[in-house]
This record gives structure tokens, sequence and C-alpha cells, in this order.
């Protein structure tokens, strides 16, 4: 199931972050800001606390934590990631 959204304009731009060291995930159809929101929500509600860091330009999440609960968090906002190695 995926809730990309049509409304917004897409965007490779992102305000940098800072690092964060864990499981990193591939997420190609995170396509802009309002993606990238609905995943930081889903693992507000799920994993609070969890430190997360989104690279949008690369579509990458990297998650301090539980690899497998991230990857449950991202695949419940509706998006579909694919761990890197």
């Amino acid at each position: 199931m995926n809730f990309m959204c049509g409304e917004h304009q897409h965007s490779d731009t992102c305000a940098s972050e800072p690092a964060v060291s864990g499981a990193r995930f591939k997420v190609a159809d995170m396509t802009c800001d309002h993606c990238a929101g609905t995943i930081r929500k889903a693992f507000a509600t799920t994993m609070p606390g969890t430190e997360i860091s989104i690279d949008l330009a690369s579509r990458e999440v990297t998650v301090a934590g539980d690899a497998a609960a991230a990857a449950n968090t991202i695949r419940a906002a509706g998006y579909e990631p694919q761990t890197i190695g």
C-alpha cells in the first residue's frame, strides 16, 4: 500500500539533518517533504524517542534502533523499505 502524495510538489531537496547511526533503508517511493513527514509521524507514534535521519535526495532513512521494527514502521506509513547492507 502506498500513500504517496499526489497533491504536493515533489522535490529532491531537503535540509540536512544530523547523522544517525543504525539500520539504513532505501525508500524509493519517498519522493517529497510530505512523504518524509509521514514517515517521521509514524516513528513518533510507533517508536517514540527513536532517532531517525532522512536523506530525501538519496531517498534513504536511517534508524537508531531495531531494524525489523523500523521496517514495519515505514511499511505502516505506506512506503516500501529496502534494507541497505
